[in-house]
Formats: structure tokens, sequence, C-alpha cells
């Protein structure tokens, strides 16, 4: 299912006067599979799509090279799916989840992992190989998504959504609200947020949920602990508490990674976890049932949400038929699907046992 940013035939396809083929697309209101379809002669394109693919072709002076005429009849149905680049498990979980829907309706897969450099070029060099994309969150500017979802249907994964383009979320804020009441039932009241809320919409409805549930127990919420998504961090972020003196008596981290890290450093430090402070993550990924004390977390279901955008892509392609996607202006309004979370209640949290597996 993998590629990184492969090369694709229609990247350089050129036209009388300069134009392109994601000029005819853009003109047209299709996805660039629809035009290479039309011009290949293929009859997986709607007697709609291909009236306004020719006449937007006409109006461009627009002659495609033989490698873009052959796109089309060369493959099946594919949707694409963009995530940025993570050693993490949230990606890979998200992918299984995604490949397994696209799979259920006939679809291949076309992954691919933008960098910083070009994530613009990425999905440039991936959108002649893809009917339709779902793009993860931190992989792709905002700015970027309306231009792209003009020409294609596009599913966003757990960031904030756009006017233009369905979209796939956690209902994070409610169990972030949660979380917090029964870390104030421990009796702990110097809380502290540990993550970035700025690097994604994720974190910062993760900690929107953190400061309405301080204010609802009548906690100091704190400055956040700025910090990446990744256990190293966590690590640092463990060195930079303890230098400061005081710990605080509970950690809200924004993610399993960063609390897996930080917990680690603690324990190393001579902390006991559960009793001196508590700790809690967010995403319930394998090692958090495993790690000792058991994490207390918040458990959202990121393949559901990988699933759940392959259908939205199923039905902005009319069932997953390839080439049959409507024009931006003929999609109607965006969809956007909230799936529940849960607070998962084991040890770290000071819990002697916890209920949850």
């Amino acid at each position: 299912m993998g590629i990184r940013g492969g090369p694709t035939s229609e990247a350089g396809a050129t036209a009388g006067a300069g134009a392109t083929i994601y000029a005819v697309a853009e003109r047209a209101g299709v996805s660039i599979a629809t035009v290479s379809r039309v011009l290949s002669g293929s009859p997986k394109a709607s007697p709609a799509a291909r009236e306004r693919v020719i006449a937007a072709a006409a109006e461009l002076h627009y002659v495609p090279r033989s490698a873009a005429r052959s796109l089309a009849v060369r493959r099946e149905a594919a949707y694409g799916l963009v995530i940025g680049d993570s050693t993490g498990p949230y990606h890979p979980l998200l992918a299984l989840g995604f490949q397994a829907a696209a799979a259920a309706s006939g679809c291949g897969v076309v992954l691919s992992v933008v960098d910083d450099d070009d994530p613009a070029g990425v999905v440039r060099r991936l959108l002649p190989r893809v009917d339709g994309l779902a793009v993860a969150p931190s992989a792709l500017p905002a700015e970027a998504l309306a231009a792209l979802a003009r020409s294609t249907p596009v599913v966003l994964l757990g960031r904030e959504p756009h006017p233009q383009c369905d979209a796939v979320v956690s209902d994070s804020a409610p169990s972030a609200v949660a979380l917090v009441e029964h870390l104030a039932s421990h009796g702990r009241r110097r809380p502290r947020f540990v993550g970035d809320p700025g690097t994604s919409w994720d974190a910062a409805e993760r900690h929107r949920g953190y400061l309405a549930g301080c204010a609802a127990a009548g906690l100091d919420p704190g400055d956040p602990l700025r910090c990446d998504q990744t256990d190293a961090a966590g690590e640092r972020a463990a060195a930079e508490l303890l230098g400061a003196g005081e710990l605080p008596d509970a950690l809200v981290c924004v993610n399993d990674e960063v609390a897996l890290g930080l917990g680690a450093a603690l324990h190393d430090a001579g902390v006991v976890v559960g009793r001196d402070t508590s700790l809690t993550g967010w995403d319930d990924v394998p090692a958090a049932r495993w790690v000792r004390p058991a994490l207390t977390t918040v458990s959202q279901p990121v393949r559901e949400l990988g699933a759940e955008a392959a259908r939205l892509l199923d039905a902005r392609l009319a069932g997953g038929e390839p080439g049959r996607a409507a024009p931006a202006r003929d999609r109607g309004a965006p969809v956007v699907r909230t799936l529940p979370t849960g607070v998962m209640i084991r040890a770290s949290c000071g819990c002697a046992a916890g209920p949850s597996p």
C-alpha cells in the first residue's frame, strides 16, 4: 500500500499554451483522474463530467501526453491517504482502518508521507493516481486545502473542519473535562497540561476540554508545558518539571507517547507515579495498558477514524466508482462525522486498580 511521494506520469503533462491537466481539472470542477478518463475515452465518467472536461480542455487548448491519456485505463479506483512523518502508533492505526474500509469497497490505497520541505508538492504528485484524498492531522497546511478541494474530494482526519471538505473528528473536549474531574476527585489541586495546543486542532481541543474541566472543578490550569508529541519530548518535559522544584500533582499529557516518556523519566528520578503525582495520556495505545503503573488515558477510535474517512470518500464518489465525483460546487454541504471518546481509568491517576482493561 505504501509509496513515499513517488513519481507520477502526469506531473509534467503540458498543453499548447502551457496549460496543465491540473488547470483543466480546476476549470471543469472535477478530479484529475476524471480528466484523464474523459480524454482517454473511458466510459467511467458521467456525461455531465465529460462535457465539462471537454469544454475546459478546449478553452485552455490542452493537449495531453500519451501517458496522461493512458492513466485511467491502467488502474481501478484508488484513494490517497496523506499522513505526516511520525514514529508513533497513531498513523499506522489510522492507515489500517482506512485501508480495510477502502478494500471492502473494492478500492486501492496509495499512502503518501509528507515532510516539512514540500508538502504541497507531495500531494500534487499523488493527485493523478487517486480519485479522492484523506488528509491526516498536520499533514498539509490549511491554506492548501481550498484549492485541492475544488477538483478532488477531500476528507480531513482529526483536524479543524473546512467549509469545502468532509471531516472525521473525535469528540475530545467532553472526555478531557471528565478526566480532570476524575483527577479532582483524587484531591489533585495543581494540574499541568503537558503538550502544545498550537501544534494541531486535536491538541487544541484536548486543551480546551482541560481548561473547561479545571474551571468546573475550581482548579488553576496553569500554563501548558509546551512540547512535541513524542516520548523523547515527554522525557525532556520531565527534566524541566523536576528542575523547576515542586512537581504538579497531576500531569495531563496531550497523548500517550508524551505520557509514557514522561512517566519513564519520573520513575528513573524516584517519583512514584500514582502516588506523588497523577499521570494521564490520550489515545490508548497498546503500551498504555502494559506499562506499570498502567496508564489512565482517553481512548479514541483511531482505526474507525480512518475507516470512516474511506466511507465518506465512497459516498462522494458515488459508491466508489472511479471518475464519478461531483464538482465542488455540486457536492452540497460538507459532512462532519464526530466519533466518541472515553476515559480509561487505570492506576497512573492514583486508582489502586483501574477497572478499564
